[in-house]
């Protein structure tokens, strides 16, 4: 393991953390947006809206991520009819494609972890809103959706850190994002163990960082589970 070589490979890699962020940042926003769609259209009890939600979710997490990726890039360019329509200046761009395919990936998985979390609502607080005069937006907003968001946040996180990985893959249609340059330093220099190895450590640091913002906002978002230290401690000194 020459050092001197791998602090300039880490040098070089850092460089593209910011695109590798841009595009998990990017992909994990516009996916929970659809996410959520494809959520209460399961929920909605509209048959269509079930069906179709079904039908994506199907496709999208039965399919390999890398399949659908190049179907994007390369397949959509081959009809015409997309060419020629407005969407063209961004489906032609391999930024814009690999958002699209990592956003189209996790809303798939994350509309399933957010129906888990908006089913595991009680029936009776929403009950109980309804009692107290809440319109229906005003439930779900202050309501359903505050504990759903609590429920399905381990959940989504483990999403949100497979999307961090898999953007490993928009290096395959010409990103220059972390795995992009690491590939361009190995054909340079054929030392793929030091090169690897740093881009591994990069990628476990972003998750290391996420996981320990995503245990922050769990512990925000659940008060009530926490015992009150300064009452706990009262209570000790009582009992001497």
């Amino acid at each position: 393991m020459d050092i001197a070589f791998a602090s300039e490979t880490l040098m070089s890699l850092l460089s593209a953390l910011p695109l590798t962020l841009e595009l998990a940042v990017t992909a994990i926003a516009l996916g929970s947006v659809v996410a959520l769609a494809l959520a209460l259209a399961r929920l909605s009890g509209i048959l269509v809206l079930d069906w179709f939600a079904r039908a994506y979710v199907f496709v999208f997490r039965g399919t390999p991520l890398l399949v659908q990726i190049f179907l994007i890039y390369y397949g959509l360019s081959q009809f015409a009819a997309v060419r020629h329509s407005i969407f063209w200046p961004i489906l032609r761009e391999p930024y814009w494609c690999a958002v699209l395919a990592l956003m189209l990936n996790t809303a798939a998985y994350a509309s399933e972890i957010i129906r888990g979390g908006l089913l595991s609502v009680p029936h009776g607080q929403v009950e109980a809103a309804r009692a107290c005069g809440m319109p229906r937006f005003m439930i779900f907003r202050r309501i359903v959706m505050p504990l759903a968001i609590r429920q399905a946040l381990p959940g989504y996180g483990n999403e949100m850190i497979s999307m961090v990985k898999a953007t490993s893959l928009a290096s395959i249609i010409t990103l220059m994002e972390i795995t992009g340059v690491a590939a361009r330093i190995i054909s340079e220099s054929y030392r793929v163990i030091e090169v690897f190895v740093v881009a591994g450590a990069i990628y476990l640091a972003i998750n290391f960082l996420l996981t320990r913002l995503i245990a922050f906002i769990e512990y925000r978002l659940t008060p009530h589970q926490r015992q009150p230290l300064a009452i706990h401690g009262e209570l000790k000194g009582e009992a001497h």
